[in-house]
């Protein structure tokens, strides 16, 4: 039981589930009326939505959805355990998680309802139960056996899935990427040095030198070697190029000096490699979370505890227990009877946005969201220097990040929309010094972050160092955290709401990035969901924010691109394989996620011109309602990495640039996402905003923020809000 409401947060959504109609009150009109604001049903299935957050607060204050995602997750864990040999009390609950996601044809999937399987989640899958002792003549591995050999086998696996099979005896070290550990030498103005690379990259990529650098390798018992994967010999998959790449190209050129550091390697010629290690250990100690886990997501948590074990730190090590404590903390959950890990873990975003959703439903004041912005408040960065300071020189800490014990990450996306509902917040609670302060500390961090060309990414500025991507090592996922359209929208929404218009230098040159990103056809793509509909719904909200024409040519031609793709159901879809297939640009079985997003955007232009598109979208969203209050959605409509390897928008427009990308749309490089409480709070922001849609401002600012004001881009020396 909570002390607001209830009971803790039960996830919702498996796989396949069909939506639970929500019927009609007893005598209420079928339709949306043209007043959203005088319909009995949308006030309804208001209450209810906001009932059901009330009931799934946590005790703490906050709320967290599970994060759902590919089932690698669960077969890396299996075997991390047989690495380090570590005995989870809850192996086989895993092992049959992994069954259970499994598909007919024996292969799993990257996301819900793929066109395919994903070829590195199923030979991972596959090794993950081998290694707990399932025999290769087990039926659900005769089936995956039969899929991978059918679909190129072994020769055609990503990067990190030949480290996995490195780490356990069934892939050579010498032909897996090398990573030197001295990369830890490299001074900042070199584009190798690890502040060059992505947030969750430089965490990865530590401790995966030192494993390369070790050739850390703990066999498989004889009884469970992959040995029938390997049908023709293991020489011959070994020695099959992944991809054949130009000489004289800098993928080339990569790959010679990668045969050059193992020859190296082979020949003992590493004089300085001890130091290096000790400074990589030294570096990932430093930045362990304060849960135990590292970066806040499981790439570098794993990585890490597989190396400082590797480096003889024992089980009952200091960082080792506490790495290992936390995944039974709250990065595990159950459903559907099943045992999952999260990837990472959403709580501050979930707690945001759901406050945000209070806020737009015209909940002004609650007992929970008292303990929610107290819980919020506390969450912000204030006294570490992230990795983000190692860019911007005299600017303090005043970021929030992601997840609830990440020190080192904090995130622009989760600073902005903090931002955001604190700019909204009524009074007392915006006269208060914390809140005051609060805004002031994340303005200026925000501010300092933006990037050269004025947008804003996820982590870092100005991290676009491209030569990083044609890396050995780079074929999976991205290195790179560039600006994007939706980040950057998400900032100027909060800035507008902070009472920033177009005269504030920060605002204009946001503005302009934004107007570059925009596509031929009026949308504009979404890095972090999915996908044009997600990046449209988060820029046209920003454009009214900051006083923009709302009636522009550019923003008619993106309103007009979204009513064009609403479904026959009234609701919209977008599929995760349109990061492959421009042609599957806002199409897909209709969400609550997106179809909110879509009002969102529609109401952010005009209630009154798109009057028909927005009642038949709040349709959808009453009729498809549970009656608990919140929505089915099993669809993955979040983007960790859309697998570009470049991070930023690619064009993907025939057969030769999807090879070009080594990618289909089984989406083998990307990593999709479903948070289950997207189709919650996104709802109930969209019907909260078309209920208020009548009296909607251009940002709902009391006042021009101090530290706001036009022409001010520098706040009193040492303080610095960048260029």
């Amino acid at each position: 039981m909570t002390k607001f409401a209830g009971r803790p947060l039960q996830p919702e959504g498996i796989a396949g589930a069909e939506p639970t109609r929500y019927p009609p009150d007893a005598g209420a009109d079928p339709a949306i009326s043209s007043d959203p604001a005088g319909d009995g049903r949308l006030n309804a299935a208001i209450r209810k939505g906001l009932d059901w957050l009330d009931r799934s607060q946590h005790d703490e204050g906050f709320w967290s959805g599970k994060l759902q995602s590919s089932y690698c997750i669960e077969a890396e864990w299996l075997l991390a355990m047989h690495i380090i040999g570590y005995e989870h009390p809850r192996k086989q609950d895993l092992a049959r998680t992994l069954l259970a996601g499994q598909r007919e044809d024996g292969a799993w999937e990257s996301y819900y309802r793929a066109p395919t399987g994903d070829i590195n989640s199923t030979v991972e899958c596959y090794a993950g139960l081998r290694s707990i002792g399932m025999p290769a003549d087990a039926e659900p591995l005769v089936r995956a056996r039969k899929w991978i050999l059918a679909n190129g086998g072994l020769s055609g696996v990503r990067v990190f899935t030949r480290y996995w099979l490195a780490l356990i005896g069934e892939w050579p070290w010498p032909r897996t990427p090398n990573l030197p550990p001295e990369i830890i030498f490299c001074p900042k103005w070199l584009p190798f040095n690890i502040y060059r690379f992505a947030a969750w990259a430089r965490a990865t990529l530590l401790p995966l030198a030192i494993l390369s650098a070790r050739r850390t390798v703990k066999p498989l018992p004889a009884d469970r070697r992959l040995d029938e994967l390997f049908p023709h010999g293991r020489n011959r998959v070994y020695r099959r190029r992944h991809r054949r790449l130009f000489p004289l190209s800098w993928e080339g050129l990569f790959l010679l000096a990668d045969r050059l550091a193992h020859w190296l390697q082979n020949m003992g010629m590493t004089p300085f490699r001890e130091v290096a290690i000790r400074r990589c250990l030294r570096w990932i100690v430093d930045h362990q979370d304060d849960d135990g886990a590292w970066g806040g997501i499981q790439p570098p948590w794993i990585y890490s505890l597989i190396a400082l074990h590797a480096e003889g730190r024992g089980l009952k090590d200091g960082p080792v227990a506490k790495g290992l404590a936390a995944l039974d903390a709250h990065w595990t959950y159950r459903r559907g009877g099943m045992l999952h890990i999260q990837a990472s873990e959403s709580s501050v975003w979930d707690t945001l946005l759901s406050l945000l959703a209070m806020q737009e439903c015209g909940r002004r004041h609650s007992v929970g969201m008292d303990a929610a912005l107290h819980w919020i408040l506390d969450r912000q960065q204030l006294d570490v220097v992230g990795d983000w300071g190692q860019r911007i020189e005299g600017v303090e800490p005043g970021g929030w990040p992601f997840e609830r014990a990440n020190r080192h990450y904090p995130d622009v996306d989760d600073t902005a929309v903090a931002l955001l509902v604190l700019a909204r917040l009524p009074e007392p609670w915006r006269s208060r010094s914390r809140v005051r302060q609060a805004i002031e500390r994340g303005l200026r961090w925000i501010l300092a972050m933006q990037c050269s060309n004025g947008g804003w990414g996820a982590f870092d500025k100005d991290n676009e160092t491209w030569l990083l991507a044609r890396l050995p090592f780079c074929d999976f996922g991205e290195v790179l955290d560039p600006p994007s359209a939706d980040v950057t929208a998400h900032v100027l929404e909060a800035l507008g709401h902070l009472g920033c218009g177009l005269d504030h230098p920060s605002v204009a040159r946001g503005h302009r990035f934004l107007l570059a990103e925009q596509e031929k056809d009026g949308s504009w793509f979404g890095r972090w969901g999915v996908n044009h509909i997600y990046g449209t719904a988060a820029v046209l909200p920003a454009l009214r924010a900051i006083g923009a024409d709302m009636s522009a040519v550019h923003v008619k031609r993106a309103a007009r691109w979204m009513v064009e793709h609403q479904n026959g159901d009234g609701g919209w879809g977008e599929t995760c394989a349109s990061y492959v297939d421009d042609r599957l640009r806002g199409k897909g079985p209709s969400t609550a996620s997106q179809s909110a997003w879509a009002l969102l955007a529609l109401l952010a232009v005009s209630a009154d011109a798109f009057r028909i598109p927005i009642e038949r979208g709040l349709r959808y969203l009453v009729d498809t309602q549970r009656r608990d209050g919140t929505w089915d959605e099993p669809h993955y409509t979040g983007t960790g990495f859309p697998g570009y390897g470049v991070g930023a928008r690619a064009e993907i427009r025939n057969l030769s640039d999807r090879k070009r990308i080594a990618q289909g749309a089984e989406l083998q490089r990307a990593f999709m996402i479903n948070y289950n409480l997207y189709r919650h709070y996104f709802p109930l922001i969209a019907m909260g905003r078309a209920l208020s849609s009548k009296g909607i401002s251009t940002g709902n600012a009391v006042g021009r923020h101090p530290l706001a004001g036009a022409g001010n881009t520098r706040a009193a020396a040492p303080v610095r809000f960048g260029a």
